[in-house]
């Protein structure tokens, strides 16, 4: 299990490949002019890492901006 690294246009080209790869071997690295410029991580993996049992907002509990964001929407909607 390790992460594997793929350039933009490789990354481009096989995307289903990068999928299949990131399930059992783990975070998909890709690069842009050498550089990281992001990740590629199972669904399974992403949900354990980023949501705590029982509790609701998810992911979006780490990035607070979209979190007030999203609350200010609901907010704004007129009840049904």
């Amino acid at each position: 299990m390790g992460t594997h690294k793929w350039t933009v246009a490789e990354a481009k080209a096989k995307f289903s490949g990068v999928i299949e790869r990131a399930q059992p071997d783990g975070p998909q690295t890709i690069t842009r002019k050498g550089r990281r410029a992001a990740l590629v991580v199972g669904a399974e993996e992403w949900e354990r890492k980023t949501k705590a049992p029982g509790q609701p907002g998810g992911v979006l509990r780490l990035f607070p901006t979209a979190w007030s964001r999203v609350a200010d929407q609901a907010r704004a909607r007129p009840a049904a």
